[in-house]
Formats: structure tokens, C-alpha cells, sequence
């Protein structure tokens, strides 16, 4: 991203102003009530696409703000019903209006009406430090909007963005010689460090969580280490505490990329080829002969709704050649088919010259494409199956990490 004050709007204290006065008092001047004066328009309040009536044809005053005393007279639980519906990155502004609302943001009450609500729907998190200045962008998709978050509060060995699951974000990093990981909640700037693990290596991580039980867990995939292969390790945040599972039974994995569905865990190797697949609940790993697409020069594994797991990559040798497309699996067959390509123009504007490396990653049958050197984000709706490219700023082109993201309040890291 750009840092600059036109590219992103600063999660901080809500302008005066923001508020919108609904008394009919409040309203000056007379009204053309005429049905003839009548249109319906298109506005997108809080992100939904609603259709309203603009009841008048007249221009509308500009709205002046609410009597505190009014706010003040809300009963408790009627207040929480309200801010329970504001988009959480609004109320991420709101704890500094007051006192009373800084602390009901963060009552279990709150966070109980909170949790009911539909989610806001995903966001993309965007990570990378500034001479080793922690920041943090989100861009929600939704509402179109960048915020920036603060994130000054974590350590400064969090550094690797390892992803994000259910309102919390993992992150791990050298603490000296020592590889740590932590997990946060950035809305509530709340964090938490893992104890080490059993087999205290540098890892590929991944995270997982469960809004039933309020636990999340931390996957910890094989790897070799020297001369020695590392087992399987998951962090199970109800015990507080890593358990040692099977080695992955592979000699050569193809990516170091994951994807996490129903339960599940897959990775991509090539001795033996095709998926290695971990099933968490089992905690055993078991080899799927899926073979690859021919002429696959680079794929990701994306996860996807309803047991849905993608496949993305670029397929041809030469660069005029080249294409970007996307598989899905057939678990009953055991093969890939194709479900759709990208379109010459994006792939052209994503990927100017065929050595350029490009990231890919998804969610809710979302998935999003970024490129190192362009500075360019792509996303792709496979249920709608609509390509458009990410408003706004382009992306950091250095050293930033990005993964999709879900805001939630009520995401704890205990």
C-alpha cells in the first residue's frame, strides 16, 4: 500500500459530525411530498446493497450531530443492539468517544449481541514493517474501504504473517535463536504468545479457529530440519499446550503453501506426487493421487466452502503462451477439471513478464491474486465467477504479507 492520508482512512477517534440526527425536529424547511418528486436510488449503508427511497426531491440539509443526552437515555441493552450492528472497524473509532461506550465495547454483554450478528464479511490484511515499525492496512471488501490499524502493540520479533482464521491473525518470528509464535485479535489489540514447541524449530504454520467453543488451533506441518524429518506438531489453545503427531510420510514437497478444508489439511508434493492430507481430528496424514494439470508451472492450493479445494497456477512454457487457471478437485474421481481461466487482459496487467512471482490465496470461495512486482491485487469470485482488480491503493510491492481476514470483536485469544 501507499502510506499517504488519501489512501487510507485512520482507525481512529469518530469525527464530529458522524452522527446522523433522526428526529423530524431536527430537519428544517418544508418538503414536496408530491409522489411525482419521488426516486429510488442506489446507496450501500454499512456495505449491503439496499435499495432506499429518497422520499423528496429536494436537496436534504446536512445532518448535525445527536444530543449526547439522548445517547445517554438509551437503555443498556438497546445500545448494545445498535453497536452490535455497526461495521466493527466503525466501532474501532467509537471507543474513544466515551467512557461508557469504551467500556460496553469490551462487557461480555456486548461481545454476546456481537457474536449473533451476520459477520461483516471478509476483509484483506495487509502486513509489512517500516524500519521495523509494525503497520497494518485492511481493506474491506464489503464497505470498498482501506483502514489502517494500529499494530504497534505486538513484539517486535513478530514478524512473518503466517495467516489469519475467525477474527484472530497468527504471526511467528525469530526472538533471538528461539522461533515463537503468537496469536491477536487486532480489533481488540489483544495478543498472545504460544509456549515453544516440543521440536523448537522454524516452522510452517497455519491457524485455525472455532467460533463454537471459543478454541482455536495452530498447525505446525512436518519438516526437515538438517538431516532429520520434524513431526507433525498442533497447538490446541483449550490446553494450552503443542502435541507430537505423525511425521508426514514425504520426501519432496512441491510448495510450502497449505490449505485448510473441512477438517482437513492439504499440501502439494512430489515424492509421492500428488496431495498429502492431514486429517485433524484423526491426527494422521494420508497420501491423495491427484495428478497435476500438465505443463503446471506454479500452483496454490486455496480452500473453498463446502469441502471445495482449488488448485491455481500458470500453465505453458513460453511466455506468449502463458495462462492463469484454476481447477477444482473431484474427491470422488480424484482428478482435477478445470472451472475457470483468467482472462488474457488481467493476466497481462498482473504478470508483465513470465519470471515475475505472483501470491495466491482464498477464502469463502474468494480468491485473490497479488503480484511481487506490479504492486497489484486481483480478486476473483468463483461463485459469481467475476474478476475484478482491488480498489484503491495498490499493494505494497516490497515486503508486505497479505491474507484474508474477518473482523470480529468478540474473537478471543484466551
Amino acid at each position: 500500500f501507499r502510506d499517504d492520508e488519501n489512501c487510507h482512512k485512520q482507525v481512529s477517534p469518530i469525527r464530529g459530525g458522524g452522527s446522523r440526527n433522526t428526529s423530524p425536529s431536527g430537519r428544517v424547511g418544508s418538503r414536496n411530498t408530491s409522489p411525482s418528486r419521488q426516486k429510488v436510488i442506489k446507496t450501500k449503508p454499512r456495505g449491503l446493497d439496499e435499495e432506499t427511497v429518497a422520499t423528496f426531491g429536494k436537496v436534504v440539509h446536512p445532518d448535525v450531530q445527536m444530543e449526547d443526552n439522548i445517547w445517554a437515555m438509551l437503555p443498556e441493552d438497546l445500545l448494545n443492539e445498535i453497536l452490535a450492528r455497526v461495521p466493527p472497524f466503525m466501532i474501532f473509532r467509537l471507543r474513544s468517544v466515551c467512557k461508557r461506550w469504551n467500556l460496553i465495547l469490551q462487557d461480555h454483554s456486548f461481545l454476546k449481541f456481537h457474536s449473533q450478528v451476520p459477520s461483516h464479511g471478509p476483509c484483506l490484511l495487509t502486513f509489512w514493517k517500516n524500519s521495523q515499525t509494525p503497520q497494518c492496512s485492511v481493506f474491506s471488501l464489503p464497505l470498498k474501504t482501506w483502514y489502517r490499524i494500529p499494530f504497534n502493540f505486538l513484539p517486535q520479533w513478530a514478524f512473518w504473517l503466517v495467516g489469519s482464521s475467525g477474527g484472530l491473525v497468527c504471526f511467528s518470528g525469530l526472538d533471538g535463536l528461539t522461533f515463537r509464535t503468537l496469536v491477536c485479535n487486532p480489533l481488540t489489540q489483544t495478543w498472545r504468545t504460544l509456549p515453544s514447541m516440543n521440536y523448537d524449530q522454524q516452522r510452517q504454520l497455519i491457524v485455525v479457529a472455532d467460533r463454537t467453543d471459543k478454541s482455536f488451533k495452530v498447525i505446525a506441518t512436518s519438516d526437515i530440519y538438517g538431516d532429520r524429518s520434524l513431526p507433525t506438531e498442533v497447538y490446541d489453545s483449550k490446553i494450552d499446550k503443542w502435541t507430537v503427531h505423525q511425521i508426514m510420510p514425504a520426501v519432496n514437497l512441491c510448495s510450502s503453501k497449505m490449505a485448510y478444508c473441512d477438517s482437513r489439511l492439504y499440501l502439494e508434493t512430489l515424492s509421492p506426487l500428488g496431495l498429502m492430507m492431514y486429517q485433524l481430528d484423526l491426527g494422521y496424514w494420508e497420501h491423495i493421487p491427484a495428478k497435476f494439470p500438465r505443463s503446471l508451472l506454479d500452483g496454490y492450493l486455496v480452500a473453498g466452502t463446502h469441502k471445495r479445494l482449488f488448485l491455481v497456477g500458470r500453465i505453458g512454457l513460453y511466455s506468449t503462451l502463458q495462462s492463469m487457471r484454476i481447477w477444482e478437485l473431484d474427491h470422488a474421481k480424484i482428478l482435477w477439471v478445470e472451472i475457470s481461466r483468467m482472462p488474457p487482459k488481467y493476466f497481462r496487467a498482473l504478470l508483465r513478464l513470465s519470471a515475475e512471482r505472483f501470491e495466491c490465496f482464498g477464502q469463502d470461495n474468494l480468491i485473490c491474486f497479488t503480484s511481487w512486482n506490479q504492486g497489484k491485487g486481483l480478486l476473483y469470485d468463483v461463485d459469481k465467477k467475476v474478476w475484478s482488480w482491488i480498489a484503491g491503493c495498490a499493494l505494497q510491492s516490497f515486503n508486505s504479507q497479505v491474507c484474508f481476514y474477518e473482523p470480529r470483536f468478540d474473537a478471543s485469544v484466551h
